[in-house]
């Protein structure tokens, strides 16, 4: 799992550090076992050139003129009495000869004679010259951590029959072998940590020529957005695999691309599809009761009444109030369509604030500025718009059961202008938080729930921002910053 948690750059890199360790330890295996093969092959080679060699000079010696007596196995110490010490010294090898019994006949090692342990072959021995087509046997064993080879076969006369057993005991002396391994292996040693610091470097600039492009690719797909135009990846010199990939992203953007473009049609088409659904809702509650009106008078007129003037009267207020209406639902919706045009005119808050609230003659609409004069960049009628909307939602806010209160102030935040609007109304139910700045939503019997949402468009056009902050029983705050420039 740990392993899974590295990047693919950290992977490749120690990837290639452990297959030069491998590599390393595997030649070094190799090496060594070369080695003890190698060894062990040339001691027994060894061994049976010495055998031979032996072999040879005690022929010559049987064979021999100055040899007088009969060559039987009975004779043998006789005939070796003084020259197997010579030979021994000239083969630097210890030479035992036993008779085809087992039991020792002459040996080059002074005290042999005394060790009973030494003087005689066992069974088995015996049954290995014997039995083996070349009459020879090679006892390998250790004493006292050094390796002991003993090679035992038959001493031959000149008619090729065996007089004799030849035993040779030879020790396996490694110590020069033993120093070539070792400086070998300290040679290759230091090869190996060439090669690994090689390695390193090399490792370390591949992994970050393959990952560098899946970096790019990584870096592009996280920030690749469906509201926004992406850009396609244009990488050079990559792999096949990574030009595939590459090729994918961005037939995928170029998809993405075209289906952002059909969602913001959709999207355009729905909400007119709304605004008509609300804009003729809206319009045909007024000609309802004008029609209804119209009816009545059509049925009851009569010229002859007396009252005949009271009643045009009546009819005209009606007809023209219901026209009002209409008239202030399309004004409504022709303010929220309509996106507000930054004049950046350079103007004092302060005093477009007082102005907006003069329409207001409530007496519980209290005014404060932080300072007297507050100097920013915004649309005068625009600020009126935005001042007058907060106002009004927070006067259909106040319950009719207290006293109303109403504070408006102007201050400011570092580069900002802060207009905040406080009400001691009812506040903002919890589901409701969410929808209070959403086109149609309101939760008074009239008024279309267009202006909070036409304040937020003005307030975002000059990079703004609006928040608010309400207690269920308490009140609302609403606040308002833009930046002065």
């Amino acid at each position: 799992m740990k392993l899974k948690k590295l990047s693919l750059r950290t992977r490749i890199f120690l990837a290639m550090i452990l297959l030069v360790l491998l590599a390393s330890i595997l030649i070094s295996a190799v090496a060594i076992f070369q080695y003890k093969e190698q060894s062990e092959d040339y001691h027994k080679d060894r061994l049976k050139r010495k055998e031979e060699n032996v072999q040879t000079h005690l022929k010559r010696i049987l064979n021999g003129r100055q040899n007088t007596w009969e060559v039987k196995t009975e004779n043998i110490p006789l005939i070796f009495k003084e020259e197997v010490y010579n030979i021994a010294d000239i083969h630097k090898l210890q030479i035992n000869l036993y008779d085809l019994e087992g039991s020792l006949l002459i040996s080059s090692k002074a005290g042999l004679q005394k060790n009973t342990a030494d003087k005689c072959l066992d069974a088995q021995t015996l049954n290995a010259i014997s039995n083996t087509a070349s009459h020879r046997f090679v006892d390998k064993h250790d004493e006292n951590g050094e390796i002991f080879q003993s090679s035992f076969t038959y001493l031959l006369d000149q008619k090729s029959k065996a007089i004799a057993i030849l035993n040779i005991p030879y020790l396996e002396k490694d110590d020069f072998l033993t120093k070539e391994l070792q400086e070998f292996l300290k040679r290759l040693g230091f090869a190996f940590m060439l090669v690994l610091v090689m390695a390193i470097f090399i490792a370390f600039l591949l992994s970050k020529y393959i990952t560098k492009s899946l970096k790019t690719i990584s870096d592009k797909i996280n920030t690749t957005r469906l509201e926004k135009r992406n850009q396609k990846i244009d990488v050079d010199d990559t792999s096949e695999e990574i030009t595939t990939l590459v090729t994918s992203y961005n037939s995928m953007i170029d998809e993405l691309e075209e289906s952002a473009i059909q969602l913001a049609r959709s999207e355009r088409e729905q909400a007119w599809r709304e605004m008509a659904k609300q804009v003729a809702h809206e319009i045909k509650n007024p000609l309802t009761p004008m029609r209804l009106t119209v009816q009545n008078f059509q049925r009851k007129f009569d010229p002859t009444d007396e009252k005949i003037h009271l009643k045009v009267d009546e009819y005209s207020k009606t007809l023209i109030q219901q026209i009002d209406t209409m008239s202030s639902i399309a004004s409504a919706f022709s303010n929220f369509a309509k996106m507000p045009a930054q004049q950046n005119e350079t103007l004092n808050v302060v005093n477009i604030v007082k102005l907006a609230l003069d329409i207001f003659n409530e007496d519980y609409i209290v005014f404060t500025a932080e300072s007297e004069e507050v100097i920013a960049k915004f649309d005068r009628t625009q600020l009126i718009r935005v001042v007058t909307n907060l106002v009004k939602n927070a006067i259909q806010a106040l319950p009719e059961n207290q006293d109303p209160k109403i504070n408006v102030n102007v201050g400011t935040n570092n580069n900002d202008v802060v207009i905040t609007v406080a009400d001691n109304g009812s506040g903002v139910s919890e589901e409701n938080i969410e929808k209070v700045f959403e086109p149609k939503f309101t939760t008074k019997s009239s008024g279309m729930g267009l202006g909070l949402a036409m304040v937020k468009n003005i307030v975002e056009t000059y990079k703004g921002s609006i928040t608010f902050t309400t207690q269920k029983g308490k009140g609302t705050v609403f606040k308002v910053m833009f930046p002065k420039e």
